[in-house]
C-alpha cells in the first residue's frame, strides 16, 4: 500500500483516543483495542498517554503507549479508563487536552472511574453520568453539578457516554458499536469476543444476589431457549415454565440475576433481533414484526420506536447506508 493511500484510509476510519493515565487500570485499557477491532470495522484505536513512552499501570508494570495528548485533538471518540488516582481528576495538560477534544466534536467515553478525569473537565457540568457504584456517591459529591446515577451499566447522553466498573465498558463499547454500525455489527464483535450480545444501559450494575437456590440455576438455558422462539408470543410464565420455577419464585429470580424484569429482557431482546433483521435483510416491516414476536406492524412500530428513537424504515436507511 502507497503512503497516499494509507494516509486515505487512515483519514476514513473512525479515530479513537483510548488516554492511559497514570496508574491506569490496563483491562480497562485494552478493552476498546478488542472491540473496535480494525479487522472488522473502521476504527483506528489509538494508545495515548500525557507523554509516548511508559505509563504506569495500577499493577505495577508499564504499558507503552505510542501518541501523546495531542492525538485527542484530532480524534472521533476519546475514551477514558479508570486509573488509580482517579479522586484528584485528571492533570491539568490532561483536562485542557479533554476540553479540546470536546470542542473539536469528539464523543467524551469514560469507562468506570474515568468518569472522574471527565467530570474534573467540566464536561459532566448538568449531564446525567454514572461511575462504579462503589465511588458513584464520592462523584456526586466532589462535582455537585453531575446527576450521577449509581445503578445503571452505563449512560450515553449523545455526546457523553460513561460507564460503570469494568466489565460493563464492552457494554458500553458494544452500545457504541450498534450506535456507529448497527446491532448486527455489535452482535458479532460480542459473539468473537463471548460477551453478551446485548445489556441494555438501565440495567442494573450492582445485583444483590439472595442465597444460592439449592440447584444450579437454569436461567441461562432458559433465556437462549427463548431467543431462539422470539417469533413466538412468550410470556413470563412460558419462560418459568421452561426453568421449571413457580412464577413468582422465577420472577423474583430472572431480576435478582440480570436486575430487570423477566418481561423487559424479552422485549429488549426482541428490539435487538428486529434491528439486525433491518439491518441484514430485505423482509418486510409485517414479516419481521412476526419474526420477534412483536405482533401488528402498528403494533411493532411504536415498540421500535419507544426502544430507539426512529421508525423501522427510517433505521433500515440508515444502517442499508452505513
Amino acid at each position: 500500500m502507497s503512503l497516499s493511500q494509507a494516509s486515505r484510509e487512515s483519514a476514513s476510519r473512525h479515530r479513537i483516543a483510548v488516554l492511559a493515565l497514570d496508574q491506569v487500570l490496563p483491562m480497562e485499557a485494552g478493552m476498546p483495542f478488542h472491540v473496535f477491532d480494525k479487522r472488522n470495522l473502521p476504527y483506528e484505536v489509538l494508545l495515548c498517554g500525557r507523554a509516548p513512552g511508559p505509563v504506569e499501570t495500577d499493577n505495577g508494570w508499564p504499558i507503552f503507549a505510542p501518541h501523546g495528548l495531542d492525538v485527542l485533538g484530532t480524534a472521533d471518540t476519546v475514551i477514558v479508563p479508570a486509573f488509580r488516582g482517579f479522586l484528584g481528576g485528571a492533570p491539568d495538560d490532561a483536562v485542557a487536552a479533554l476540553r479540546l477534544a470536546h470542542r473539536n466534536g469528539a464523543r467524551m467515553v469514560s469507562i468506570c472511574a474515568g468518569a472522574f478525569a471527565l467530570a474534573s473537565a467540566g464536561l459532566l457540568d448538568g449531564k446525567r453520568a454514572t461511575t462504579h457504584w462503589q465511588h458513584a456517591g464520592e462523584l456526586a459529591r466532589r462535582y455537585p453539578a453531575v446527576e450521577v446515577d449509581p445503578d445503571v451499566l452505563y449512560v450515553d447522553t449523545g455526546d457523553v457516554i460513561t460507564s460503570a466498573g469494568v466489565a460493563s465498558g464492552i457494554d458500553l463499547c458494544l452500545h457504541l458499536v450498534r450506535r456507529d454500525h448497527g446491532a448486527a455489527a455489535a452482535n458479532a464483535i460480542a459473539r468473537a469476543i463471548i460477551a453478551s450480545p446485548y445489556r441494555e444501559g438501565g440495567q442494573a450494575q450492582f445485583i444483590r444476589r439472595p442465597p444460592a437456590p439449592p440447584r444450579p440455576s437454569r436461567l441461562g438455558a432458559t433465556q437462549e431457549w427463548a431467543l431462539a422462539r422470539l417469533d413466538q408470543p412468550l410470556t413470563a410464565a412460558d419462560l418459568a415454565g421452561h426453568a421449571c420455577l413457580p412464577l413468582r419464585t422465577f420472577e423474583r429470580r430472572f431480576t435478582a440475576e440480570t436486575g430487570i424484569t423477566a418481561i423487559r429482557w424479552l422485549n429488549a431482546a426482541r428490539i435487538d433481533r428486529a434491528r439486525e433483521l433491518l439491518e441484514t435483510t430485505d423482509a418486510t416491516v409485517t414479516r419481521i414484526s412476526q419474526l420477534c414476536g412483536l405482533g401488528t406492524p402498528a403494533n411493532f412500530r411504536q415498540h421500535f420506536r419507544r426502544a430507539t428513537g426512529t421508525t423501522p424504515r427510517e433505521y433500515r436507511r440508515a444502517f442499508t447506508a452505513t
